[in-house]
């Protein structure tokens, strides 16, 4: 068996050791479902009332699943009817809603049993708990879930776990989390100063520095220059809209749940905007088009808003107010190619400089069991897909990510995903292509013969959003960014008052070449300043005294590489100059 299955099998099977372990604990406990993750397995439990496992009990619950697994139980896989299924699950409305769905589905209904455990489920797991190492998993945290994620539902609990096939690997994996706690951009962002959360203004509503909002700007600029040269073109829309535009986008219809709405004192009804591509969709709609003004390349960096649960709100990864570097190309069907390779040069650019020079792609299609989800018809549906496999196939992608179900609403996307300095994965940047939107809003061009063609929409957004994007790079950098892009790129320490004028002339030599500097003059010992420095992971830091005033120099420390010793200004700029590459 490939380690990938192997290791899927063996938190699959561990899920079913827990919900064992669990009834042990709570006879009348329900289980819901207890799927494999990508580090290990959960399940969710409504356990009876008193019985709620709390941290303290996760050992007791782990030493009883590592006493099931080293019996050798066989896991036992069988095929039964939907009445007999429902017998077994009589007393659990989780497991006959399950039923009714697979049913419903025309699929086979499958238990597997372990010991005296019979668990609803589709398979893949060990052949008997031998396989399973008890020493490479363990119980990790408790948390609350919502069945099938509706807070309209009950509130289950949920066990996680953590499995690897070795303890070695387990082991790699907690001190990956313990280093991860260290670099959490909520603690970092509030180090350096970059932003803050307010409980007046709210959560998920964050509030960016001048140290942030530099960092946020510098981000945007970057991204700006490499769109000009690609022949975008910049646009500016109101943040509100009259539920009319979303009515007909179709955003009203599958989105409204996430809608800020406003009701004016006129009665009118209007929506803080979620996305902008609507908009976008009213500027290309302004004018009649020739095939001679396509494409039309829109960008835009705006807010959105999305009204989030509570719960899912975790700093900067999951907010309400969304900073979107969006950008829509509105063009024919011949010009998609050269349209989408042509965002994903800059995706390519943009996140080398990172140092996330191995971007993965993940096709994002819909779920044709699911189809009430989406917009349009299955016969767009496999007209954009197919275009979009053959976008793959020309840029050389091999072994792509099959991301069934991850579809955004109106079409098919390609998701780039990457990993990060602790190894884990992400996703970063997206493209998008939609036949959908450009149909709901009669999107035309007037072609060679003089005829009507409907066009297409690409999205597209580098970062996806500021927020996230600051989140991942303050984690992936741990806080300490480029030259480039530090909000502080160099601090200026005189070693005492009697420097001071020494100091002041360097920090506005420093100043007029455009660099970012501070002259820490105050009252505070060398040792305190230099500390400082380093803590708000400065790129360089300037010492000067009586030698550096003899000479006529400054002696360099930096941030990565430690002293760099005595260098003459010009020499210095020189270096500067370098790092805003």
């Amino acid at each position: 068996m490939e380690k990938e299955n192997l290791l899927h099998n063996i938190r699959h099977s561990l899920a079913h050791l827990l919900a064992t372990a669990a009834l042990e604990h709570d006879p009348n406990a329900r289980l819901t479902i207890g799927p494999p993750t990508e580090n290990g397995f959960y399940y969710d439990i409504e356990f009876s009332e008193g019985k709620t496992p709390a941290a303290e009990d996760l050992k007791k619950l782990e030493k009883q699943m590592k006493k099931l697994a080293g019996r050798k139980l066989p896991f036992e896989g069988r095929e039964v009817s939907p009445r007999e299924a429902r017998e077994i699950f009589a007393a659990n409305p989780y497991k006959l809603e399950l039923i009714d769905e697979i049913e419903k589905k025309g699929e086979k209904v499958t238990l597997y049993t372990t010991g005296d455990f019979i668990d609803l489920c589709r398979g893949g797991h060990v052949e008997n708990t031998s396989e399973i190492n008890t020493d490479a998993f363990k119980l990790e945290r408790i948390a609350g879930a919502y069945w099938r994620g509706d807070e309209k539902n009950t509130m289950l609990t949920r066990i996680y776990g953590l499995a690897f096939e070795t303890p070695e690997e387990l082991d790699a994996y907690l001190t990956m989390i313990e280093e991860a706690k260290k670099r959490d951009h909520r603690k970092l962002g509030k180090e350096l100063g970059l932003f803050i959360f307010s409980e007046l203004v709210g959560p998920g509503l964050p509030l960016w520095t001048p140290k942030g909002t530099i960092v946020r700007e510098l981000l945007n600029d970057r991204i700006w220059e490499l769109r000009k040269a690609k022949g975008f073109q910049k646009v500016t829309i109101p943040h509100i809209t009259k539920k009319d535009l979303y009515e007909t986008s179709g955003h009203w219809q599958k989105f409204a749940d996430e809608l800020f709405k406003i009701q004016t004192r006129e009665e009118h009804l209007y929506a803080m905007k979620p996305m902008n591509c609507p908009h976008h969709t009213q500027i290309f709609d302004a004018e009649q088009r020739s095939y001679r003004d396509m494409p039309q390349r829109y960008c835009e960096t705006t807010m959105v808003y999305r009204d989030e649960q509570s719960g899912e709100l975790s700093g900067l990864s999951r907010v309400l107010s969304i900073t979107q570097d969006d950008a829509h190309v509105f063009c024919r069907e011949n010009q998609i190619e050269q349209e989408f390779f042509a965002i994903w040069d800059i995706i390519d650019t943009f996140y080398a400089q990172f140092g996330f020079k191995d971007l993965k792609v993940r096709f994002s299609r819909h779920d044709p069991d699911s189809f009430e989800k989406y917009l349009g018809t299955k016969e767009v549906w496999e007209k954009a897909e197919d275009a979009i496999l053959s976008l793959l196939k020309k840029r050389g992608v091999e072994g792509y990510i099959d991301g069934k179900g991850e579809a955004a609403m109106y079409g098919p996307k390609v998701d780039f995903m990457t990993k990060d300095s602790l190894g884990r994965t992400l996703q970063v940047a997206t493209i998008q292509l939609d036949f959908n939107q450009p149909s709901r809003f009669g999107l035309v061009c007037m072609n060679e013969k003089g005829e009507k063609e409907q066009i297409v929409m690409i999205h597209c957004a580098i970062m996806g959003s500021i927020e996230r994007f600051m989140a991942t790079l303050l984690e992936h950098l741990n806080g300490a960014f480029p030259f480039w892009l530090a909000p502080i790129q160099v601090a200026v320490l005189p070693v005492s008052e009697k420097h001071h004028e020494y100091a002041q002339k360097v920090f506005q030599t420093l100043l007029a070449q455009n660099i970012r500097v501070e002259l820490w003059d105050e009252n505070e010992s060398l040792g305190k300043k230099i500390r400082n420095a380093k803590m708000q992971k400065i790129p360089y830091f300037l010492v000067l005294g009586d030698k550096e005033i003899e000479s006529n120099t400054v002696t360099v420390e930096d941030r990565d590489n430690g002293s760099l010793g005595p260098k003459d200004l010009e020499t210095f700029l020189l270096m500067t100059k370098e790092g805003e590459k």
